[in-house]
């Protein structure tokens, strides 16, 4: 790939080091997550800019918390703490960092005391987000105050001369409205790196690399219908029995209409359903699925002839919560859940792998799709799951059941469409509970199932909050659901954000 300025971001074990990576990246300089002990002679091998350190659920003072190579700090290389990032760097410097007498969590107001380098161009107070119980009650040698907060005195601080700075807040996140700005300050002005990444000259080396690695090999692309795959290819499309409503048949209609390629359609749902038969538990599905796939490929892979490599749509969050071994996180990764197309594959499969996405993030993907020309039906579709259905029906998977939940999302994503709301909603969908409720109907006793409609705003899937739909909105889904719908009685609304909940329900 040309050469790039690059930041890393050191993970610590933090919910937000994706999303650190993507704020700077959309920056236009690039960014890759790495582990948190990563020698530093690898940095200067790949001649990294600068050093951001995450946050993470650790004290740096209890035994086995997660350090940085030591020779980190004297390396001349920019270095910009964040939350436990902060603290480490105070602490291994020659500062004392200790439990505070009052925790922080939510807004608060930062003051600024030094307006130069990272709060270049600030005004004196701006918004914060806190989320700390320990605080850096002394200084290293060499270092000044550049922040506080009421609760604070060290809401950041800074070694100009060394390039090192560290800030308790955090300044990725959409709460702390000025950290854009603070992070272009430290990308810019202290490490100096230019803005060069962009989706165009994405594609322009992607391609070079995938020529280079492929040659005159063949290639069978999986496509699920969405822009992921899509981006990458189209050519074979598996049908495992848990699309929505006649997707199946749009989805063939689409790239058989938009694109001039052999477009290959395989129902295959009846393999998926033999091997899910009795299958409640929400992993086992992803890697059964998951195997399912890859078997289904390699089949039709021999009927075209040779074909080594098996090209699909996986993005950075995939791998990042699936915590795979290998990882760009490594040891501070925490699986959430299993990818079916990342964690879900075999250890065996007759495929080498092309996943030109793979560092890449969903709206990174949607710009790289407008560039491409993909159609926007395409681009601006709410993201799918590749099990599809099987991963919204709480419980045992069977077609009556499959059936149940296919008509109930049609009248979800319809009535979100018929209200304008379709593209401003991040995802919108229901999920079948296995919950059966007493309810009254015609004047009646029922004892019918429960389905719960989900949606939520998000950027690129690593944080969400829950859509605050308008109350007649809900009411008319709920209405059409029950009355259309025989076997439901009962529909309740999710508000949980992610964190702590994930927005797929399993």
């Amino acid at each position: 790939m040309a050469k790039h300025d690059l930041i890393v971001v050191l993970d610590f074990g933090a919910q937000y080091s994706m999303l650190i990576a993507r704020r700077v990246r959309e920056c236009n300089v690039y960014c890759e997550v790495l582990p948190h002990d990563i020698p530093v002679s690898e940095l200067k091998k790949r001649d990294v800019k600068g050093v951001i350190l995450s946050g993470g659920p650790a004290s740096v003072y209890e035994e086995g918390a997660p350090y940085a190579d030591p020779e980190l700090w004297n390396s001349g290389i920019p270095i910009l703490g964040i939350c436990y990032g902060l603290q480490l760097m105070a602490k291994e410097l020659g500062g004392q960092v200790k439990e505070g007498k009052k925790r922080e969590y939510g807004k608060a107001e930062l003051l600024i005391d030094d307006q130069t380098n990272v709060f270049a161009g600030l005004d004196e107070q701006i918004q914060c987000w806190m989320s700390h119980g320990d605080t850096v009650a002394t200084l290293p040698n060499g270092f000044k105050q550049l922040a506080h907060t009421d609760n604070t005195n060290f809401a950041a601080i800074g070694n100009p001369d060394k390039k090192l700075f560290g800030v308790q807040f955090h300044p990725e996140v959409v709460h702390t409205p000025k950290g854009v700005e603070i992070l272009k300050n430290f990308i810019y002005i202290v490490c100096e790196a230019k803005p060069t990444w962009t989706t165009a000259n994405f594609i322009e080396e992607s391609l070079k690399e995938i020529k280079e690695k492929v040659g005159s090999a063949k290639v069978l692309c999986a496509l699920s219908g969405g822009v992921d795959s899509t981006t990458v290819a189209a050519l074979v499309f598996i049908d495992q029995g848990f699309m929505r409503k006649n997707e199946a048949q749009k989805i063939e209609d689409l790239f058989t209409s938009k694109f001039k390629i052999n477009f290959i359609h395989i129902d295959a749902s009846q393999r998926f359903y033999d091997k899910l038969n009795g299958v409640t538990d929400p992993e086992q599905k992803r890697r059964i699925i998951g195997e399912a796939f890859i078997r289904t490929f390699e089949e039709e892979a021999k009927k075209l002839g040779n074909v080594p490599y098996l090209a699909q749509g996986t993005l950075y969050p995939d791998v990042i919560e699936s915590a795979v071994a290998g990882s760009t996180t490594g040891k501070m990764a925490k699986k959430i859940k299993t990818h079916h197309n990342v964690g879900g594959l075999p250890e065996k499969m007759g495929f080498k792998l092309i996943e030109p996405l793979r560092m890449l993030f969903k709206d990174e993907v949607r710009a790289l799709g407008r560039d491409l020309d993909v159609p926007e039906e395409i681009i601006s579709r709410q993201p799918f799951p590749g099990p599809g259905l099987a991963i919204r029906i709480i419980g045992e998977l069977t077609p009556d059941r499959v059936k149940i939940l296919q008509a109930v999302d049609d009248i979800v994503v319809t009535e979100i469409k018929n209200a304008g709301l379709y593209k401003q909603v991040w995802q919108s969908f229901a999920v079948l509970l296995p919950i059966r409720t007493v309810g009254v109907m015609g004047d009646k006793r029922t004892y019918l199932n429960t389905i719960a409609i989900r949606a939520v705003n998000s950027v690129d899937a690593m944080t969400a909050d829950w859509a605050r739909l308008p109350y007649d909105l809900l009411e008319k889904i709920s209405t059409r659901i029950i009355n259309e719908t025989p076997e439901i009685n009962r529909v309740v609304y999710d508000i949980s954000s992610k964190p702590p909940s994930t927005i797929e329900w399993e």
